[in-house]
C-alpha cells in the first residue's frame, strides 16, 4: 500500500492527519476518539517516503502541512488578539513540530531494521518537555491536553501528568498503523488487534477504577470563597486612563453580594486592580479602598486579586528592569493577599505570554523589547519570581493553609503548580482574563486545562475571571460551577482543602526527562548505525 501512494494521495493523508488532529482537540471539534487515529495518515506517508528511497528530509513538508492545520485549526482565536502574533504562532509552533516528526523520521528511516516507529514517543516527549521549559515556551496543544474534557479516561494523571496522555495517544496510534498495514498485507491480525485494545481500554478502565476510589485527605475543615467575575471589557473598559477606581468599586460592590459573616476568602481575577502601583506603598488608595467597603472590620477575611503593580530598585534587578530616573522600575502581573491583620503579600506571574509578557531571549538583544505586542495594560518582560511560590495563611482555624496563585497562562504548566503543591498549597486559585479572544474556543480551552491540574495535584481549582469563565472544579476534575460566557457573575461555595501528595507531585514531568535520556540514547545509536553501515 505504501508504494502505491502517489505524491499528491500523500499531501491529502497529511491534511487528513491535521483535520483529525483539529476536531479531536477541545472545542474545535471534540470528538477526542479521533486523535487515536490522527497520525496514522501520516505514518503511511512516511512509510511510502521510505518505500521509495526519498531523503529522510522529504517528510519535512508533509509533517508541516500536519501541523499548520493542527495549529491554525485548534489556535484560530490568538488572531482575535493580535495578527502578527498569530502568524507567529502558527508558523513557528507548527515549524517546531515539523522538525522534531522531521528528526523522528530521519532516525527512523536510517535504523528500521533496529528501531522501530516507537521511537516516536521519547522523541516527542522531549518536544513537549521542550516546550514547557525554554525561553519560547507555548505548550497549549501538547497532546496530553486533548483530554481536558474527558477526564473520567485520565484519572491517572495524577501518577504521570499530561505527558502520560501524550505517550497514550502515540501509543494508540502507532498499533493502529501496524493493524492497518497488516489488514492490507493480509497477515494475522488477532494479536495486533488484542494488543491495540488493551492499550486502548486499561487506561480507561484504570481511570473508571481510580474515579470508584473516593478517598480523600481534607486539613480540616471547608474554606468558604466567594468568587467574582466582574466582566470589564479588556479592550474597551479595563485600561483606559482614570478607570481603576470605578473599576474596584464594581468589583466590591459585586462581592458584597455573596459576603457573609462565614466567608473566609474573596477571589478576584487577573489585573482586576488594573492601574499599576507601587508595591512599597501600603497607604495606596487600593487599600482604603478595599479596607473601607470590602472588610468593614471582618477579620475573618481574605482577598486573594489581581492587580498590575511595579517596584523601583536602585541598580538593575533582572532582565525586566527598566532605567527609571537614576534607578530603574520593574513592573509585574502580579497576585495580592490582603487581609485586615497581615501586611499586602505579593507574588509575581511567572509563566509569561510571549510577545506581550515577555520577549524572548530579550536579554541577549534588548532592541526585541520594541516588538512588543501592545493589548492594553503593562507590555513589554515583565518581572518574575525566582521559583513557584504560595501565599501561606497561619491565622486560619488552628493548622492554617496555603493557596497557588496562577495567574492565567501558568494554569497550563502542570510541573509548575505540582511545586507550588509540594511546597504546601490546598487549594489551586485561577486568576485570569479571557476576553482578548473573543467568543471563541480560546477561553473554553483555557477553563478546560484546569480540570487537568485538578486530577494531578488532587486538588480543588477555584477559577476568578475578568472575562471568560469562572467556576469550580473538584479533585477529580469534575466541574461543579461554571459562569457563563461575557457576564457579571459572584457566586460562594465551601471548598475542601486538602493536603495529600500524589506521585506526580512529587515526581513532576519526569515523563519528559525519560524522553530526554531516551532520544539521546536513541540518536547516539542512529549515528553509531550510520557510521557502521558506511564502514
Amino acid at each position: 500500500m505504501n508504494k502505491g501512494i502517489q505524491r499528491t494521495q500523500r499531501y491529502l493523508l497529511s491534511c487528513l492527519s491535521g483535520c483529525l488532529l483539529t476536531l479531536a482537540f477541545p472545542y474545535t471539534g471534540s470528538l477526542s476518539p479521533l486523535v487515536f487515529i490522527a497520525l496514522v495518515p501520516l505514518f503511511f506517508v512516511q512509510g511510502s517516503l521510505i518505500s521509495k528511497g526519498a531523503k529522510g528530509i522529504a517528510v519535512f513538508p508533509q509533517a508541516y502541512l500536519t501541523f499548520l492545520i493542527f495549529n491554525i485549526g485548534t489556535t484560530w482565536w490568538i488572531w482575535n488578539a493580535d495578527v502578527n502574533g498569530a502568524l507567529m504562532a502558527f508558523i513557528f509552533n507548527s515549524l517546531l513540530m515539523a522538525i522534531f516528526y522531521t528528526l523522528f523520521h530521519i532516525i527512523y528511516k536510517k535504523t528500521e531494521r533496529f528501531l522501530s516507529l516507537w521511537s516516536l514517543i521519547p522523541i516527542w516527549l522531549s518536544f513537549e518537555y521542550l516546550h514547557l521549559n525554554w525561553e519560547l515556551s507555548h505548550p497549549w496543544l501538547n497532546f496530553g491536553n486533548f483530554f481536558s474534557i474527558r477526564t473520567h479516561w485520565i484519572q491517572w494523571y495524577e501518577y504521570t501528568g499530561a505527558l502520560g496522555g501524550t505517550v497514550w495517544i502515540i501509543a494508540v496510534n502507532i498499533l493502529s498503523y501496524q493493524f492497518l498495514q497488516q489488514l492490507v498485507q493480509k497477515s494475522p491480525i488477532k494479536k495486533s488487534i488484542i494488543t491495540l485494545v488493551c492499550v486502548l481500554i486499561t487506561p480507561i478502565i484504570i481511570s473508571f477504577l481510580l474515579l470508584i476510589d473516593t478517598r480523600t485527605t481534607v486539613l480540616n475543615k471547608n474554606l468558604n470563597v466567594v468568587v467574582v467575575q466582574p466582566n470589564i471589557d479588556p479592550y474597551k473598559e479595563k485600561f483606559i486612563e482614570n478607570s481603576s477606581e470605578a473599576q474596584t468599586l464594581k468589583f466590591i460592590h459585586l462581592a458584597a453580594q455573596k459576603i457573609d459573616s462565614h466567608t473566609d476568602l474573596v477571589l478576584g481575577p487577573e489585573t482586576a486592580l488594573s492601574e499599576g502601583f507601587n508595591e512599597k506603598e501600603s497607604t495606596t488608595s487600593y487599600y482604603q479602598i478595599l479596607g473601607k467597603n470590602l472588610f468593614k472590620g471582618n477579620e475573618r477575611l481574605k482577598l486573594l486579586i489581581g492587580a498590575s503593580t511595579y517596584q523601583i530598585f536602585r541598580t538593575k534587578n533582572s532582565r525586566a528592569s527598566i532605567p527609571f530616573e537614576g534607578g530603574y522600575y520593574e513592573s509585574y502581573n502580579a497576585s495580592l493577599y490582603l487581609s485586615l491583620k497581615k501586611t499586602p503579600a505579593f507574588i509575581h506571574k511567572s509563566k509569561l505570554v510571549l510577545g506581550v509578557e515577555k520577549i524572548p531571549f530579550s536579554n541577549i538583544f534588548p532592541f526585541l523589547e520594541t516588538l512588543a505586542i501592545q493589548n492594553g495594560g503593562t507590555s513589554g518582560t515583565l518581572g518574575v519570581e525566582s521559583e513557584a511560590s504560595i501565599f501561606q495563611d497561619k491565622d486560619f482555624e488552628d493548622k492554617g493553609f496555603g493557596l497557588a496563585p496562577v495567574v492565567c497562562y501558568e494554569s497550563i504548566y502542570g510541573a509548575y503548580l505540582a511545586t507550588q503543591t509540594k511546597k504546601g498549597s490546598n487549594l489551586i486559585c485561577i486568576l485570569t482574563n479571557d476576553g482578548w479572544w473573543g467568543d471563541t474556543p480560546g477561553y473554553q480551552q483555557h477553563f478546560s486545562f484546569a480540570r487537568l491540574r485538578a486530577i494531578e495535584n488532587r486538588r480543588w481549582v477555584v477559577r476568578s475571571a475578568n472575562t471568560g469563565t469562572s467556576g469550580v472544579i473538584d479533585d477529580y476534575g469534575t466541574i461543579l460551577k461554571q459562569t457563563n460566557y461575557w457576564e457579571e457573575a459572584v457566586f460562594s461555595m465551601p471548598i475542601p482543602l486538602k493536603n495529600n501528595t500524589t506521585f506526580y507531585v512529587k515526581w513532576g514531568d519526569y515523563l519528559g526527562v525519560i524522553g530526554m535520556c531516551l532520544s539521546l540514547l536513541i540518536l547516539i545509536f542512529s549515528i553509531f548505525i550510520r557510521f557502521k553501515k558506511a564502514s
